[in-house]
């Protein structure tokens, strides 16, 4: 890629105080960028006292919002949108990122306020969304100025154009596979034939990541193995307690490590023999998955689009039916006593996971802002008719 050093702003909609997927992609391609040269600015919701990156500029105090079966903390008001604009005005971008603009956070506040060469990045993938055809009319002419649109799977370009018409290119979340693998197995949790590890990693207390699915599995897989082991790593206190007491005696099997730092997640994922994603929903694409397979476990996932997409249909990992506890007890017995299918799809796992590295990544987002940015101007801030038809910010921001 021969773009000359540019100014990339990237607005993040979601709460680096409670970091998730799309705050993680965005860190990561934020470095990607600055490892090539680019200065990046980032945006995104934060308390001032949040450690954050030299890069990312805090926004402010988020407010929890129930979306896609979590819970989002967004920032959005008046206050946001004076940061926003101020940010964009002393940016001076080339080039302005946001990622899901339709959501009522930061992202769309940026659309309203800027111009120029801008780019959009969906994350989002669902059958049936309420939000989008409400947020629809409030940011259809906005829309308008978006030069280019990025989906991270073809789950959440569906759910793009089925909800705000138009089409997108398809360029995938991105993992710094070299990190996993390369990641040193820690003794902790490495597995034996006799006893061999099995990980879930996910906010415990939301139901679509699965742990009640699992949980509900573990009594026949213990009955098969009885020395198998569940290290279960994730926030959510709730979720924990249910489990333990749905398990009773069982428990016993289950590690609940609580929130992880990505080192020691790299660590659990070299060690664990299986890596278990019983997701039931709102999966647009797996990016866990994709570290699992570059840290070389085997993947056991349930059968989300998403998820059969990035184990190439099951080539490079084992699906069983979402929401089936009984086929998953079976699907982990039969893996865990197979240690050479275990070997076949980890190596096949290994050759997939590239498409996915952000030296590849990064190059796909390039290209996309090279397009944008030819014969463009740069970033500038303007008046959005649009804007004054949103809802009224002293409702939705937290003083």
């Amino acid at each position: 890629m021969s773009l000359e050093p540019l100014r990339v702003g990237i607005v993040c909609p979601y709460s680096f105080d409670v970091p998730g997927g799309v705050q993680f992609h965005v860190r990561d391609l934020a470095e990607a960028l600055e490892r090539r040269g680019h200065s990046v600015s980032v945006l995104a919701p934060a308390d001032d006292e949040t450690p954050l990156p030299d890069y990312i500029t805090p926004a402010g105090r988020a407010v929890p919002v129930r979306y896609n079966g979590s819970v989002a903390r967004m920032t959005f008001g008046p206050m946001s949108a004076r940061r926003v604009r101020r940010w964009v005005t002393a940016g001076e971008f080339d080039i302005l990122h946001l990622h899901e603009p339709v959501t009522p956070s930061l992202g769309m506040l940026a659309l309203w306020v800027a111009s120029g060469p801008i780019v959009a990045t969906f994350h989002t993938a669902l059958l049936r969304s309420r939000a989008l055809q409400v947020a629809h009319p409030l940011v259809r002419p906005s829309l308008e100025k978006i030069a280019a649109r990025i989906a991270v799977s073809e789950d959440a370009r569906r759910t793009l154009v089925e909800h705000l018409g138009g089409d997108a290119v398809v360029i995938p979340n991105g993992v710094y596979a070299d990190v996993f693998e390369q990641a040193e197995a820690d003794a902790r949790w490495t597995g034996t034939p006799e006893r061999p590890t099995i990980a879930f990693l996910g906010r415990l207390d939301e139901p679509r990541k699965g742990l009640p699915v699992l949980t509900a599995a573990i009594p026949a897989v213990l009955e098969a193995i009885p020395g198998a082991r569940f290290l279960v790593a994730g926030r959510g206190d709730t979720g924990a307690e249910e489990a333990r007491e749905a398990l009773g005696p069982l428990a016993a099997s289950v590690e609940f490590l609580g929130g992880i730092s990505d080192e020691e997640k790299a660590r659990l994922l070299s060690s664990v023999d299986v890596y278990c994603a019983p997701h039931t929903g709102g999966e647009s694409f797996g990016i866990v998955l994709v570290e699992a397979m570059s840290a070389g476990a085997m993947v056991v996932a349930s059968d989300l689009g998403a998820f059969r997409r990035v184990l190439d249909d099951g080539d490079a990992g084992v699906l069983f039916p979402n929401g089936d506890s009984a086929a998953l007890a079976r699907t982990l017995v039969t893996v865990l006593r197979d240690p050479e299918q275990r070997r076949r799809t980890a190596q096949r796992a290994s050759a997939v996971v590239r498409r996915y590295d952000w030296s590849v990544v990064t190059e796909q987002v390039l290209t996309v802002y090279e397009m944008v940015l030819a014969g463009g101007p740069r970033v500038r801030v303007g008046e959005d008719p649009s804007s004054r038809r949103g809802p009224r910010p002293a409702e939705t921001e937290e003083s």
